[in-house]
C-alpha cells in the first residue's frame, strides 16, 4: 500500500506540473502591469549570474557634427552604453500536509481534494503577495523594489546600484498637483506629466492608477463614453484611455489605499526578470526530519527592473 505521504506528493504533482505554468500564470493574471508585461513579452528568463543586469543607452554619441568639404572629422569614443544591476529576490510558498491529515483523509480521491484545496490556497497566496510587491518600495526585508521603488514621487533614489542624485539622466518623472484633483482638473494634471514623459515616438503606454485618480478621470469621460474593451490592456482589469495609453484601476489593496498616485509607464523599458529554474516553479517534496509531516516548496527568483526610468512617470496628490 503507497505510503500517504507519497501519495499527495503524487497528486500535487500531477496537478501542478502537468500545467507548470498554473502558478505563474496566475500570479500574472492578478495584476494589471504584470499582465501587460507578459503580454508585451516583458517576462525575461534567466538561467544564472550574480545579479540582473539591464543595459543602458543613456548618451548620444558626441561626433555627430555638420561639416562642409575637407573639414575634420570627430572620430573620438564616445561613452554611451552602461548598465543598471539589480539583486534577485526570492520568495517561496509551500504545500503542506501533515500526516494526521493525509491518514484521515485516506483513499485517492479524499488525498486528491486536500492536494488540489491546498494547492489552489498556494496559488492565492502567491498571488496576493506578488500584487503588493511589483507596487512596492522594497522597503520589508527580501522584497523586490516594485513600482514605488523604481519611479519615486521625487525622482530621487539608488536604483540599479545607480544614483539619480549624482547621475541626472537617471531620474524618473513626477508631477504633484497644484491644486486639488478632480474630476475638472485631472486632464491637465495628466496632461502635463504627459508631455514629460513622452521623447519622440516614446511615451506611456500604461497608467496605472489608485482608486481616487482613476475615480476622477473616469467621471470626466462618462459624458464622452470613451471606454476601452478590458481586454485590450490587460484581462479583467477595466480599462480606459489616454492618448495612446490604456488607463488602469488596480484593485490590490496595497496599492489603492495609498495616497492619491497614478503611474505613467512606458513599459518598453520595464521588464520582470526571473530565474528558469524558480518562475513558481515546484521542487522536490521534503520529509521533516522531526515532524509528521510532508512539504512541497514552490520557489520565485527575480525582480522587477528598468532601463529607462527618465521615461517613466508617477502623478502624486501630497494635500
Amino acid at each position: 500500500m503507497a505510503s500517504p505521504n507519497a501519495t499527495f506528493t503524487e497528486m500535487v504533482t500531477s496537478t501542478h506540473r502537468k500545467h507548470p505554468s498554473v502558478i505563474a500564470d496566475n500570479v500574472s493574471d492578478h495584476n494589471a502591469l504584470y499582465r501587460r508585461l507578459k503580454t508585451k513579452g516583458k517576462i525575461r528568463k534567466e538561467d544564472g549570474g550574480r545579479s540582473i543586469v539591464a543595459n543602458l543607452d543613456y548618451a548620444e554619441n558626441s561626433t555627430y557634427q555638420r561639416y562642409s568639404g575637407f573639414d575634420t572629422l570627430n572620430i573620438s569614443a564616445s561613452d554611451v552604453l552602461s548598465a543598471a544591476e539589480y539583486d534577485w529576490m526570492q520568495a517561496a510558498v509551500h504545500v503542506t500536509a501533515s500526516g494526521r491529515e493525509l491518514r484521515m483523509n485516506s483513499g485517492d480521491t479524499a488525498i486528491f481534494n486536500l492536494a488540489k484545496a491546498r494547492l489552489k490556497n498556494a496559488i492565492r497566496t502567491a498571488s496576493n503577495n506578488m500584487s503588493v510587491d511589483i507596487y512596492s518600495d522594497g522597503a520589508l526585508t527580501n522584497q523586490m523594489g516594485g513600482l514605488a521603488h523604481l519611479v519615486s514621487t521625487d525622482g530621487t533614489g539608488t536604483v540599479g546600484g545607480i544614483v539619480a542624485g549624482t547621475y541626472t539622466f537617471w531620474k524618473n518623472q513626477f508631477y504633484e498637483c497644484p491644486t486639488a484633483p478632480s474630476k475638472t482638473t485631472i486632464k491637465t494634471h495628466m496632461n502635463t506629466l504627459w508631455l514629460q514623459c513622452k521623447r519622440g515616438t516614446d511615451a506611456a503606454d500604461l497608467l496605472v492608477s489608485s482608486n481616487d485618480f482613476f475615480n476622477f478621470y473616469w467621471e470626466s469621460l462618462q459624458d464622452l463614453q470613451r471606454y476601452s474593451d478590458d481586454t485590450k490592456a490587460t484581462a479583467g482589469f477595466q480599462s480606459l484611455k489616454y492618448v495612446n495609453a490604456d488607463v488602469i484601476h488596480d484593485t490590490n489593496s496595497n496599492f489603492s489605499t495609498t495616497a492619491e498616485k497614478m503611474y505613467f509607464l512606458n513599459t518598453e523599458y520595464l521588464e520582470m526578470v526571473v530565474h528558469s529554474d524558480a518562475n513558481w516553479s515546484q521542487i522536490d517534496d521534503k520529509m521533516s526530519v522531526n515532524q509528521d509531516a510532508v512539504v512541497i516548496p514552490i520557489l520565485f527568483m527575480g525582480n522587477l527592473v528598468t532601463s529607462n526610468r527618465s521615461l517613466q512617470g508617477v502623478l502624486i496628490d501630497a494635500t
